[in-house]
């Protein structure tokens, strides 16, 4: 498969200026509440060091806490599934429709059902999945992929939502007022509400102690999707266990707060069994997880709670948009996790990073995604997953930079080249730079040429 070029998907993305320059002050703005939220409680960093490390004890002991959430989940009423890879997902959660003759489901947000191609995999089988969560719903009647984590159609406009509706929906193209956009999709969708045969989410969190699931949403989707069906499936992610309850407030505490900059999620739903009279499923995927587990040194992604703070602090995600890394995952979490599902297609996303270390200083549960993301590197050198031309440039980097000689005069020929070149060619297309810089003037010595003139001459006393 076609390698990913997010270099080349952002550059049409970063053209676009009014989408762009929304997209960047909208991340802005909630890394900034970030913050301020996050100064408000003396004991945050504490907070980050304990929440990872209850992460690492449990997935260093997920076995037995996967055995003791199926125990207490049985217990609870809830029929357990275990699905080793995408595929089985899709199957076991289609045979599940199939006993139930289910034609139309609501579906709350879930980044593991697209990771899955779920929905897809559905619609091919005649089986219709309303998303319940605004944004996906938006991105569902764009045909595209969500572009943020938690924030699905953050890099639409206003405009761009009223005309879809307008589309799909018989609205008003001309009206961008989010309290009517918003009536417009609520009306639409409770049509849907009431006809459908079955009900689906993520999770936030799995209690290994009680056997239950805890969903954050700021839309009550979550709720319509698990309440109101006489079915309700629950696709989660096996490295969404914590071991007990009183683990939970701590991630709830850091995770709206880490992703929104809001001191609490609008609706934090707690779902431990099937209310009377429904049957609820909980389907546990593996999907390449237990794998990277076993990675050296490629562990610790799985800490991540999906909080979105990296990708709203990101420099290379404010500006490019979601949509360039074209997969399910993106922004900082998204380079280093794609590339552990398929090497070769996402080759040249770790190198869609600037280094600045952001995203391991507000992330919540200290995921080291600057090391992971060096770490990927070295990977892709190893198996030969590198473009060439960085190859090439890193060779004739190693032979310049391992000889101070040859460095010297690889000094002299660049700055020679930069007063001979017509400034003419330095200002035009060929060179990205001047796009939005202007050149400054070469000096007449290198820096080393200046610093030896600068140094005592050195007398015998």
């Amino acid at each position: 498969m076609k390698q990913v070029d997010q270099v080349a998907n952002g550059a049409k993305f970063i053209a676009d200026v009014p989408h762009r320059e929304s997209h960047d002050r909208c991340l802005w703005a909630a890394r900034m509440r970030r913050d301020a939220v996050a100064q408000q409680i003396p004991e945050w960093e504490e907070m980050r060091r304990l929440a990872s490390l209850v992460k690492m004890h449990t997935l260093s002991n997920l076995d037995f806490y996967l055995e003791q959430f199926e125990k207490n989940a049985i217990a609870n009423g809830i029929h357990i599934h275990w699905a080793k890879d995408a595929a089985e997902h899709n199957e076991i959660v289609y045979d599940i429709f199939k006993a139930h003759d289910v034609k139309i489901v609501t579906k709350g947000k879930s980044m593991l059902m697209d990771e899955c191609g779920m929905r897809e995999y559905m619609g091919e089988r005649g089986i219709e999945i309303f998303e319940a969560d605004l944004g996906e719903r938006i991105q569902q009647l764009s045909n595209e992929r969500a572009s943020h984590i938690v924030m699905p159609a953050i890099h639409k406009l206003r405009g761009d939502v009223a005309k879809l509706f307008a589309e799909h929906m018989g609205s008003d193209p001309t009206n961008d007022d989010p309290h009517y956009l918003n009536s417009v999709m609520r009306k639409d969708m409770r049509q849907n509400y009431i006809k459908v045969d079955a009900g689906m989410s993520g999770a936030n969190f799995a209690i290994a102690e009680t056997g239950g699931i805890v969903v954050c949403t700021n839309e009550g989707n979550a709720d319509i999707s698990a309440n109101v069906p006489p079915l309700y499936v629950a696709s989660v992610g096996i490295e969404k266990l914590i071991p007990r309850a009183s683990d939970l407030p701590l991630f709830v505490r850091l995770l709206s707060r880490s992703a929104l900059g809001f001191h609490v999620t609008q609706y934090t739903s707690h779902y431990h069994g099937p209310r009377e009279g429904q049957e609820m499923h909980i389907v546990l995927v593996d999907n390449g997880r237990s794998e990277r587990l076993s990675m050296t040194g490629f562990c610790e992604m799985l800490k991540c709670i999906r909080c979105s703070a990296c990708i709203n602090t990101c420099p290379v995600f404010r500006r490019t948009g979601g949509l360039s890394y074209d997969a399910p995952y993106m922004g900082p979490i998204g380079i280093i996790l794609e590339p552990s599902y398929d090497l070769h297609r996402y080759a040249q996303l770790p190198y869609s990073c600037t280094h600045c270390g952001s995203c391991a200083n507000v992330c919540p549960v200290k995921v080291p995604i600057p090391e992971l993301v060096f770490k990927w590197r070295n990977e892709l050198v190893d198996k030969g997953e590198d473009l060439l031309s960085h190859r090439l440039q890193m060779d004739v980097a190693a032979a310049v930079l391992q000889n101070a000689t040859r460095l010297s005069w690889a000094e002299k020929f660049a700055l020679s080249a930069l007063r001979h070149t017509p400034k003419q060619l330095l200002n035009s297309h060929l060179n990205p730079w001047a796009e939005k810089h202007t050149n400054p003037n070469p000096p007449e010595e290198t820096f080393r040429e200046y610093f030896k003139k600068q140094q005592p001459t050195n007398k015998k006393q």
